[in-house]
């Protein structure tokens, strides 16, 4: 995809911003009310049949997503030692799983998730770059739209990368496991919405940087390396060792919230004992799913496919199957029978529902783009 493409697509990215916060704030809201995730609300309000099509629609996009992140881990630690990647495939996964089983993650996590703050330097790496401002400021303000296929995989890729449904029902576990009083539920919304927000500004900047590097020279990104090479305006010959920490950190705070949600999202849907702060003793079914995800993700990580292409297929099927998550989001938000009295206001809902409505145009557009056309 050249420069122009992904400039085209920065009026995508300003859109989704508000879109995710919106997302974000509801889901925290369900936790914090309800007192269970999203994949908890529905098995309870819609019945079993319903869980299991989100359950299939959740696991089916995490799997592929949980191995790109454990393959964009295990080339993290390649830039930084420069030894193949696939030697860091099954330590990496290995060692995220005895985080988890051992509870030892949550005391590096605010660690952590300081380091991706080196992706700010995307920021920087396109003004040193000479971004096209003016380009990127005419896709926000006349946004452009091709039906070709480079631009439509793009479109649903976005989407599906950004609005995927792990990321609100993880939200919603998270909440609901702190057992906030309902005082504070307003600011769990805050917090949600100015996580994305901030979130949204530094993919926006890895956008712009990156079309003003590396598709300015129509370079494709299959690798870890090439993502880095649109940094080496500000960093230079230490670009790979900037991206590769931040890649590292991402990677190491990714996995296991994907792992985990994929736990969570079986156990809320059979009514399974299982927490994060359960001993392995008394939740074996949580961890064996939470285990086997990891396993699972590092045999796909050790084929022979880039990380980049795992996650854009990935990211594809995220945006195809967000739609269904995305209607029982907001109809358990507005339902009294899981909210009580505290469901979510119109001007919300209303919001939640033009998202819903544009990410399923979206997906409808893409698989209407894959129908054979006759001669």
């Amino acid at each position: 995809m050249g420069a122009t493409t992904g400039y085209a697509l920065c009026w995508l990215v300003v859109l989704v911003i508000p879109m995710l916060a919106v997302v974000q704030a509801i889901a925290a809201s369900i936790g914090a009310v309800a007192g269970t995730s999203l994949q908890g609300a529905v098995r309870k309000r819609y019945g079993l049949g319903w869980a299991i099509l989100t359950l299939a629609a959740i696991v089916a996009v995490n799997v592929f997503t949980l191995a790109a992140d454990v393959k964009a881990g295990s080339e993290a630690a390649s830039l930084l030692t420069h030894a193949p990647a696939p030697l860091f495939v099954v330590p990496f996964a290995a060692v995220v799983g005895i985080l988890l089983v051992t509870h030892s993650y949550g005391r590096i996590e605010r660690y952590l998730s300081l380091l991706p703050l080196v992706f700010v330097g995307y920021a920087a790496s396109a003004i040193f770059a000479h971004a096209d401002f003016a380009a990127f400021l005419r896709s926000v303000f006349v946004p452009h739209f091709e039906f070709s296929p480079p631009y439509v995989f793009g479109a649903i890729a976005l989407l599906g990368t950004t609005l995927t449904s792990y990321v609100y029902v993880w939200e919603s576990v998270e909440v609901a496991e702190r057992r906030p009083e309902r005082s504070a539920i307003g600011r769990f919304e805050k917090d949600a919405v100015l996580g994305m927000l901030a979130i949204g500004v530094v993919f926006l900047c890895i956008v712009v940087a990156c079309a003003a590097t590396l598709g300015k020279h129509h370079l494709p990104i299959e690798t870890a390396s090439d993502a880095a090479a649109a940094l080496t305006p500000l960093a230079g010959r230490w670009a790979g060792t900037l991206f590769g920490v931040g890649l590292l950190a991402s990677a190491v705070l990714a996995v296991p919230v994907l792992a985990a949600t994929t736990a969570y999202v079986f156990a809320h849907t059979f009514g399974w004992r299982g927490s994060l702060d359960d001993k392995i003793a008394d939740a074996r079914r949580f961890y064996a799913v939470l285990l086997s995800s990891l396993a699972v993700a590092a045999l796909v990580a050790l084929l022979p496919v880039s990380p980049i292409g795992i996650l854009y297929w990935a990211s594809i099927a995220g945006g195809v199957a967000t739609p269904l998550t995305l209607c029982f989001l907001v109809l358990a938000a507005r339902d009294r029978k899981v909210m009580g009295i505290s469901t979510i206001g119109r001007p919300l809902a209303a919001s939640a529902w033009i998202t819903t409505g544009f990410v399923t145009i979206a997906a409808a557009l893409f698989l209407y783009a894959q129908l054979p056309r006759a001669n």
